[in-house]
């Protein structure tokens, strides 16, 4: 499998989680969107949409990481990133959802892009921006946590789940932005565990080989 991504990329950090979590090997292919590498003509042969990450296996060209990461539950299903309970399997998805539904786009690079660029947002206003819709989001998902009397380590139960994989990326993008964590405890333990565990610690961003 070929990974094309960008160290930075929320979705691209979600996508090498899941693939480190399923102990799956994928070749690193770097799309730098700082130079608008993602718009050229070879990547958007790949994905029209121009978006990382985009994953290659033989020839078949999946995009979108929510389907991504359902594609490889689907394909390689241990170890499992869903509970086996519908209930349980209802709450993960709800979780991951928020995030990467409810946060994530509110904060990535295109919709700052526009914000800089189009209308002219000076980067005071733009982290302003990131860390209003982040702390909203954020403080929907503690209150979940913490209504949560199962819980373990993760955010459902005692191993990661989609709701870990899509968590961690956003807490990296918080601290980027300046997001103040106190007011989340339970994000924090959730995202000190994920990182004590070596399929976090491969993915993040500082260690990849295009990070700079």
């Amino acid at each position: 499998m070929k990974l094309y991504n960008f160290f930075r990329s929320g979705t691209s950090h979600r996508l090498r989680i899941a693939l480190n979590l399923k102990g799956l090997d994928y070749d690193y292919v770097a799309v730098d969107l700082r130079r608008d590498e993602h718009l050229g003509e070879a990547f958007r042969a790949l994905n029209p949409q121009g978006l990382v990450p985009a994953l290659v296996d033989g020839e078949q060209v999946l995009i979108q990481s929510p389907a991504i990461v359902e594609w490889l539950e689907e394909r390689h299903p241990a170890p499992p990133l869903l509970p086996a309970d519908a209930a349980g399997r209802a709450r993960v998805r709800a979780l991951a959802a928020l995030i990467g539904c409810d946060i994530h786009p509110l904060n990535n690079r295109r919709v700052l892009e526009y914000l800089r660029h189009t209308l002219g947002h000076d980067e005071a206003a733009v982290a302003a921006w990131c860390r209003t819709w982040i702390a909203a989001g954020f403080a929907a998902l503690e209150a979940l946590l913490a209504a949560d009397p199962a819980r373990g380590d993760f955010c459902h139960g005692d191993a990661p789940t989609l709701a870990d994989v899509y968590l961690v990326p956003q807490v990296e993008s918080a601290r980027r932005f300046g997001v103040d964590l106190a007011p989340y405890p339970n994000i924090v333990a959730v995202d000190a565990a994920c990182a004590a565990l070596p399929a976090f610690a491969r993915a993040a961003p500082a260690v990849q080989p295009d990070a700079a």
